[in-house]
């Protein structure tokens, strides 16, 4: 591999190796995985290139050396272990969606419940309009193997406020300028899917008025937390 990049691609290759490998344990911290499903992976800078995790490795085991580097047609380019299954469906978002540096999966319960049900999580609350901008779209049902989930995530959010999309009985993925935002977005997407769920015991909720996302979605991206 070092005979085919240039050294700051493989500086960035290892410098992601690690970050990728931290961010998983923010997947556990937060309740959003549950034995080896989910996944982070990272677009590297300057190279059609991704690291990601390996497949079917325990969460407690993940080292940096262990994560797996693909190109974007999810071939192994360097790596001990298989890639993760969803793989092929992260390469097709990066190969894709040019702004993304960032992709996560994962199973977390609330999102995925509202997957289960193909229903969009409905922009009730401001923190939903900060983070998303609307509501969290549903994307297709798609079956793992190839890059038919990409298709879908890239077809639901293309044009989308949201970094988030729900795909059809599978569960939750969101994108992001890096893999840490990605993560973030996960986080909030479970926070959200959960409150709004809560929410819903209680009685019908009504949507926000669009004006209003527009102007939370708005300062939040840009004012809120800018020096």
């Amino acid at each position: 591999m070092s005979d085919l990049y240039p050294s700051p691609v493989l500086q960035d290759i290892e410098r992601l190796r690690g970050e990728v490998c931290r961010l998983h344990a923010e997947l556990v911290r937060w309740g959003l995985v549950t034995w080896t499903s989910g996944n982070v992976s990272a677009r590297v800078p300057g190279a059609d290139l991704l690291v990601i995790k390996p497949s079917g490795v325990s969460y407690d085991e993940l080292t940096p050396e262990t994560m797996v580097v693909t190109d974007l047609e999810a071939n192994l380019v360097d790596g001990r272990h298989s890639p993760s299954s969803d793989t092929a469906a992260h390469a097709y978002v990066y190969a894709h969606m040019p702004h993304v540096g960032g992709v996560v999966h994962t199973h977390s319960p609330y999102a995925t419940a509202w997957a289960a049900r193909g229903e969009p999580v409905p922009c009730v609350i401001t923190a939903m309009a900060d983070e998303f901008g609307g509501d969290i779209p549903v994307g297709p049902f798609a079956l793992i193997g190839d890059d038919s989930i990409g298709r879908g995530i890239v077809e639901t959010l293309r044009g989308h406020r949201s970094p988030a999309v729900l795909m059809r009985q599978h569960g939750p993925f969101t994108i992001g300028a890096s893999a840490r935002s990605a993560v973030k977005a996960a986080v909030m997407c479970e926070d959200v899917a959960r409150t709004v769920h809560f929410a819903r015991q209680l009685g019908p909720v009504q949507r926000l008025p669009e004006q209003a996302i527009d102007s939370l979605f708005e300062r939040y991206q840009n004012v809120y937390g800018q020096r």
